[in-house]
């Protein structure tokens, strides 16, 4: 996909975005096929999984929008953006990271917990913020965040279930990322039960008023 506004749109317009941990390439591709099969129109594809760069060339011709997770560096960064990543994630704010998104012109969404790594963020030109540990908040903080910083557009990730997600939606935010109930459905009941729970994510996404 071409164009930063074009995949920020898309990332608001998803709301829920699948955060792929695959103990192997092929596990990866089993959940990422099922998360677009179930709905997801956003997948992550993290760092941590063994040969991700076999995850990428298979993930892309699926469709969706690709992102990659758990970049800690700019090497790491360029290496996502020629495999095609669209966006890149990283559980904190890096800012060498910053910099590589933004001669590339691809949405950099950092991890972070306070106000001050959050206008760090911004000032590097962040557009979305990733909220993480989400469940080590509750949902207004963005509220709270949004009252001085209105601008601030943020995804938590981390603890985000179908329990919450709606109230997480309707505290503003842009979308929420899905990771550890995807892996558990799938060491349960594989990519059947992939495809089931992101339906059901979809839902209650849509049940939130805010898709």
């Amino acid at each position: 996909m071409n164009g930063k506004i074009e995949v920020l749109n898309k990332l608001a317009d998803s709301k829920v975005v699948a955060v792929v941990r695959g103990r192997t390439a092929e596990e990866a591709i089993d959940i990422s096929a099922a998360a677009l099969e179930g709905g997801f129109q956003a997948i992550e594809l993290t760092y941590t999984t063994p040969d991700v760069a076999k995850v990428f060339e298979a993930v892309r011709s699926e469709g969706g929008l690709i992102g990659a997770g758990t970049v800690l560096d700019p090497e790491t960064a360029r290496h996502a953006i020629l495999n095609g990543a669209s966006f890149i994630v990283s559980p904190n704010f890096n800012r060498d990271i910053a910099v590589i998104c933004n001669r590339y012109s691809v949405p950099y969404l950092p991890g972070c917990m306070t106000i001050t790594e959050i206008v760090s963020a911004l000032e590097s030109g962040a557009d979305i913020v990733k909220l993480f540990p989400a469940n080590r908040f509750d949902p207004s903080f963005i509220g709270a965040v949004n009252g001085p910083l209105p601008q601030v557009k943020i995804m938590p990730t981390g603890g985000v279930n179908l329990q919450n997600i709606g109230s997480w939606l309707k505290a503003g935010a842009v979308a929420a990322g899905i990771g550890s109930d995807l892996n558990k459905a799938y060491q349960s009941g594989g990519k059947a039960a992939v495809t089931e729970l992101c339906r059901k994510y979809i839902a209650a996404a849509e049940e939130s008023g805010q898709k």
